[in-house]
């Protein structure tokens, strides 16, 4: 079979060898991947735009739209970047355009609007239409040196006309105003930062090079949003993220107390964190006050419930007086002037995303041309590298125009000094450009400049000039050739302009970075012993006081008792998924046991597909140890598995069908551990050897476990020894196993151990205590 008739090949263009449909696809989607992550949504690091943005803005200079120029209609500069520069959907170019207008947005726009160009409560933008644009004064740092050798043009999408690769940014935008994109198999968020702090760490970088990330980023210490808002997050903690390249930081709304008349009082919000708007909040407030009830239920749950009444009680009214005097301004009005003010505070705080999550992850393209997460040295570091290499192009570009027209002022100083016999030369030769080359030793582009002078310009007063000219571009080539020669001198010049850019341009911060707790709502409970009644059905609930006879506790047809817990009101009840998952309940919100009490799934948010199969109830710095069916775990603390989200998380790591056992308690004495699986093998070793993990995982391999066989049971030992318990002859019996009984089971750990040799067939393990 030839290669045209097997299936899934297809012939590449110009009769190239065949390609299979398989091999086809990922290449045809690697090319696309490439040309989103490059071409559409990832900033680049020496000028921060995106190719978008970068063609409207070079657009709108080639237009002669700076920021002193009549603004056009923003159809015009969109047909203008579409036609020219920028194959694509006209509305994906007018929607770059409008976020670089947004001051909401940027925390330094690029273009000066001029009309309904949006509003931070997500409210659009009018058509293109029918507002204007033209760029502002600091789009300057982005495309005045353009024209003065400092990048390289490139063809654009028909080879019709040339556009730049990259814009010769004079201050890292990338930084000033962020970016947010998702590509193929990667994303960027990074966020906007202060002017005048971006140009102090640059500059300091510049100098020394080798200054520490401690120093480096006290002179940047975080993102600086264009609506304010207070950052919450500890400065160090925003040094780690920023030094790594990713993580998150809490930020809070800006607030002040009004008082008013008759001892009455309002609180007001003037800032809002990034991605947060007015009628956001508002929004998310009647959603607490007015609540629906979820998706297959028949009523509003507790927790919706209980947060309604909080609010209710302590809130009047809310409205929105945003507008021209105030870009923000929230009134919350409380129910009676009593009501405490911190408390206050921190409910609406809790309840909204006036207090949220401002994520960050730096990824940017780099002057390499490679895509991937930088930190924020990094990204300095390959700004400068790149602001160094326009300086030097431009310095150069500008020494060959200085040296170019010394050229020709050295022609025509010849003209000067000798005037009737280049007339001569002129008047009585047939080709008098190689006639004056010959006569006064010219060049061919002096004696072509000689020719297309002028009669006045050989007047007495135009050669003074001609002298002082020549004599001031000799001097600047003496500079430049300096400069160029000499890498402290272009240093100390790229440092002088970086400051002189930073004072034009500068402002004060606007996001206050001060670290405070995050706001949360705790009901007060009162610290009494407990004991937490879980049925072997999963319902919960809890009975005052500790040693009650759990023959004694009564459960629904068809249930049993699975475990009794004494502990506090203070405690977590833990609740473990066939998936891993864990899941917290705090103890205090247990009903009482009068009742049957209530399904843990109602408690918690379950993941489809999985169901809890243990429950443990103790204080937060008890140490338990987690197994499974397969001989793997490790031991942690109770406190570590407690988690705020009703959809809990991933704390242990299982294989395909292996399935966690009852946790253990690890007391304190304990310093073996005695496994025993389904079929009677036996290992005791040392606790020491089993990792303790206060994240989960997968932990460490606890014993070798035949694929027929499982681990049945796995418990704690002291000095005191271990009790086997079970029916033998058909009676109760038990053996203690000292240390010397234990001896001969003591191995390795992940060893497979041995047959127990105990007379009931089916023993329960447990220590002596």
């Amino acid at each position: 079979m030839t290669d045209e008739q097997q299936p899934g090949l297809f012939e590449r263009p110009g009769g190239d060898a065949a390609i299979t449909l398989a091999r086809y696809a990922e290449q045809a989607y690697l090319d696309y991947a490439v040309s989103v992550v490059k071409g559409r949504a990832l900033p680049d690091v020496s000028d921060g735009q995106k190719p978008v943005q970068r063609r409207i803005l070079y657009a709108m200079q080639a237009m002669g739209l700076g920021s002193n120029a009549k603004p056009v209609k923003s159809a015009r500069v969109v047909g203008d970047v579409l036609g020219k520069y920028h194959p694509h959907g006209d509305q994906a170019a007018y929607d770059a355009l409008v976020r670089m207008a947004q001051s909401f947005s940027l925390r330094y726009p690029l273009i000066d609007g001029q009309g309904n160009f949006g509003s931070r409560d997500g409210d659009g933008a009018a058509a293109m239409r029918y507002t204007e644009a033209r760029l502002t004064p600091i789009a300057r740092l982005l495309l005045d040196e353009l024209d003065e050798g400092t990048v390289d043009f490139i063809p654009n999408y028909d080879g019709s006309y040339q556009e730049p690769r990259q814009l010769p940014a004079r201050l890292p935008v990338v930084l000033l105003n962020g970016a947010s994109g998702i590509a193929v198999g990667m994303a960027t968020e990074i966020p906007p930062h202060n002017l005048r702090e971006v140009a102090q760490a640059a500059v300091a970088l510049l100098k020394n090079p080798r200054i520490a990330d401690d120093e480096l980023y006290g002179l940047l210490p975080g993102p600086d949003y264009p609506g304010g808002g207070q950052i919450i997050t500890p400065r160090s903690e925003i040094a780690q993220i920023l030094s790594s390249g990713r993580g998150s930081i809490k930020v809070r709304a800006r607030w002040k107390f009004e008082e008013m008349a008759r001892g009455q009082w309002q609180l007001v919000v003037t800032e809002l964190p990034p991605s947060t708007s007015g009628q956001k909040v508002l929004e998310e407030i009647e959603e607490l006050t007015n609540p629906k009830v979820k998706a297959g239920k028949k009523s509003l749950s507790n927790e919706q419930q209980q947060t309604k009444a909080a609010l209710l009680g302590l809130l009047d009214a809310v409205r929105d007086e945003s507008g021209k005097d105030a870009a923000v301004r929230l009134v919350f009005e409380p129910k009676t002037s009593r009501v405490d003010r911190d408390e206050f505070v921190n409910t609406l705080l809790a309840h909204t995303s006036m207090e949220s999550s401002a994520p960050i992850n730096l990824v940017a393209v780099g002057n390499d041309g490679r895509p991937r997460q930088k930190s924020m040295r990094e990204i300095l570091d390959e700004w400068l590298a790149f602001r160094t290499q326009t300086v030097t192009r431009r310095s150069r570009h500008r020494l060959d125009k200085v040296l170019d027209r010394i050229h020709v002022l050295e022609g025509r100083m010849v003209v000067y000094l000798n005037v009737d016999a280049v007339i001569k030369v002129i008047r009585e030769s047939d080709e008098p450009r190689p006639a004056l080359m010959q006569a006064f030793n010219l060049t061919e582009r002096q004696a072509e400049d000689i020719l297309e002078m002028r009669l006045r310009q050989l007047a007495r007063l135009e050669g003074f000039k001609i002298e002082q000219e020549l004599k001031n571009l000799q001097e600047e080539q003496g500079k430049l050739e300096e400069l160029l020669a000499n890498p402290a001198s272009l240093k100390r010049l790229i440092v002088k302009e970086i400051e002189a850019d930073a004072k034009q341009y500068g402002d004060d911060r606007r996001t206050l970075i001060e670290a405070a707790e995050r706001a949360t709502i705790e009901a007060k409970v009162i610290d009494e012993p407990v004991t937490v009644i879980v049925s072997q059905k999963g319902w919960l609930r809890a009975r005052q006081g500790h040693g009650h006879d759990a023959s004694l506790f009564t459960f629904k047809a068809g249930d049993a008792l699975y475990g009794a817990f004494e502990c506090r009101t203070t405690d977590t009840l833990i609740a473990l998924g066939s998936n891993g998952r864990v899941y917290s309940v705090a103890v205090s919100a247990l009903p009482s046991a009068r009742g049957d009490g209530v399904p843990v799934t109602t408690l918690i948010d379950l993941e489809t597909g999985s169901r809890i199969l243990h429950m443990i109830a103790a204080a937060p710095e008890s140490r338990w140890l987690l197994a499974t069916e397969r001989g793997v775990g490790f031991v942690t603390r109770l406190g570590d598995m407690a988690t705020r989200q009703r959809g809990g998380k991933q704390f242990m790591t299982l294989d395909e069908g292996d399935s966690p056992l009852r946790p253990v308690p690890v007391f304190d004495s304990a310093d073996s551990l005695a496994l025993l699986t389904d079929k009677g093998r036996f290992l005791v070793f040392g606790l020491a050897e089993v990792k303790a993990l206060s994240s989960g995982g997968r932990g460490t391999a606890l014993m070798d476990i035949d694929p027929k066989d499982t681990l049945a049971q796995v418990v704690p030992v002291g000095p005191a020894g271990l009790r086997i318990t079970g029916i033998y002859r058909n009676k109760p019996h038990e053996e203690i196993l000292s240390a010397g009984g234990l001896a001969v089971y003591v191995g390795k750990r992940a060893r497979k151990g041995r047959l127990l040799d105990a007379k009931p067939k089916q023993p329960v393990l447990s220590p002596v205590l």
